[in-house]
């Protein structure tokens, strides 16, 4: 497949998860402190977005595991280290942290830098200065992924 068509595919799935996170209201971060806030006004609306996500995912790694390859690339790549340690760790405890603190996550948050707000832009380039001063610093990247093996 030429590099065009998959650029298209990933431009309409970028598109189509954007819209998803647009009319399930996550573009909100009010909507996900509300989730997050157990003990006062609790919103379960989180909930029902990620079982959704995770029905989806599931349903698409079942036809994947049918595949001999995907349709727009040579091979799968699924990451291969299922270690648990202090990296992962450390950094499933920053993305909480900032996920609680700012209410995004980092494809919402890219999704809804089309508001225009400015606490949404701060918090991406605050992201992406984060992500630049990881590979800087030379850590071990931990998503790194390696062919299928068939």
């Amino acid at each position: 497949m030429g590099a065009p068509i998959r650029i298209l595919a990933t431009l309409g799935s970028g598109l189509t998860f954007g819209l998803g996170l647009s009319l399930s209201g996550m573009l909100d971060p009010a909507r996900v402190r509300g989730f997050l806030d157990v003990t006062g006004a609790w919103d379960p609306s989180l909930m029902f977005v990620l079982g959704g996500a995770v029905t989806v995912s599931a349903i698409g790694y079942q036809i994947a595991r049918r595949l001999s390859k995907p349709v727009f690339a040579a091979d799968f790549q699924i990451p291969t280290n299922r270690r648990i340690d202090k990296h992962l760790i450390g950094g499933s405890a920053f993305f909480g942290i900032g996920w609680g603190l700012s209410g995004f996550c980092p494809g919402p948050a890219v999704a809804a830098l089309s508001t225009g707000a400015l606490p949404v832009a701060v918090f991406v380039a605050t992201m992406l200065v984060g992500m630049a001063a990881h590979r800087l610093a030379g850590a071990p990247r931990s998503g790194a992924t390696a062919p299928t093996p068939r």
